[in-house]
């Protein structure tokens, strides 16, 4: 008889993680998350929340976000979900995690400890491509930069997992990510892969961290 410890294990169930679909190529970030072994979902109602596990907040126009999030009571629901679920926020979605907005200011959600410049790198026109260094196993990334806000300043608790012209572009704290560029629009999954893989430690950290 084989031995309880020789059994095969069963597969772990995929994380289903959240793509906020007002705006922005969030089907491009969907497909990221599958091919990174996540079962997407994508999220338009504030009660959707709840059956996910993370949630991308994905680019497009930060002030057209806070427009549409303010019906239905749709922004609580969100700002209570990024206080406790990892997410993660692409461009604009970096500007709405940010606890300071700047140029000009405006209202956030406030639970990543940086200071935000929106359209710091100019119009549609002087959207850019460029790869670079990371501290992500595997080498330089490429970066699609589309709008680029930029990460002007961060605070306690925020680890840089990236630069450009030696500010932040990919970041992390804590639950939270966040990156200045747009990784659903390269073929490469690995800062997917990294959000995929802290949603599905997070319940374990947290169990750790109740206990040390």
């Amino acid at each position: 008889m084989q031995a309880l410890d020789e059994l095969p294990k069963a597969p772990a169930h995929p994380v289903r993680i959240g793509v906020l679909a007002i705006q922005g190529d969030y089907d491009a970030h969907a497909q990221a998350l599958r091919e990174a072994g996540a079962e997407p979902v994508l999220i338009r109602k504030p009660e959707e929340l709840s059956t996910i596990d993370g949630l991308i907040i994905p680019g497009g126009e930060s002030t057209t976000f806070l427009k549409f999030l303010e019906r239905d009571g749709f922004l609580a629901s969100l700002q209570d979900f990024v206080r406790h679920k990892p997410t993660f926020g692409t461009c604009a979605g970096c500007i709405l995690l940010a606890t300071e907005v700047t140029h000009p200011p405006q209202q956030s959600l406030g639970v990543l400890n940086a200071t935000v410049e929106r359209n710091a790198y100019g119009r549609q026109i002087d959207s850019a491509i460029q790869t670079s260094d990371t501290k992500l196993p595997g080498g330089p990334l490429e970066m699609v930069y589309i709008r680029a806000p930029r990460i002007a300043k961060t605070g306690d608790g925020v680890t840089i997992l990236a630069e450009r012209d030696g500010f932040p572009v990919l970041v992390e704290q804590g639950h939270i990510m966040a990156a200045t560029f747009h990784p659903e629009l390269s073929t490469d999954r690995r800062v997917h892969q990294r959000f995929v893989d802290l949603v599905r430690d997070w319940p374990s950290r947290q169990t750790r961290s109740a206990h040390s």
